[in-house]
């Protein structure tokens, strides 16, 4: 897992063919914007977090997010358990994110 400033994680982001954007918020913290192309997942499901990540494709490159960072780092080290290699978790999370945002 790899802990990106927001500058970084929009940087890489854009450079990445490779790239899947992870929102692991509840949905009602969705509702109020979101970063666009991501896939809302919330990490507090438990085992349907679980079940949820079990669907996705474990070559991509996760870039994931959550409202202040700390939910996401979480998210990143139960993905890395689960067999994800490449984790790169948003520094701030969404409450300081400037870039685009979708609602």
């Amino acid at each position: 897992m790899a802990d990106l400033s927001q500058e970084e994680w929009e940087e890489q982001l854009k450079n990445d063919p490779n790239a899947f954007i992870l929102d692991v918020r509840t949905p009602e913290e969705v509702e109020e914007g979101f970063i666009p192309n991501a896939t809302n997942i919330d990490i507090y499901l438990g085992q349907g977090f679980l079940d949820g990540l079990e669907k996705l494709d474990k070559t991509k490159n996760y870039y994931v997010y959550c409202r202040s960072g700390n939910r996401s780092a979480q998210a990143c080290a139960i993905m890395n358990s689960v067999g994800f290699a490449n984790t790169n978790n948003l520094e701030g999370g969404f409450s300081e994110w400037e870039g685009e945002v979708q609602e």
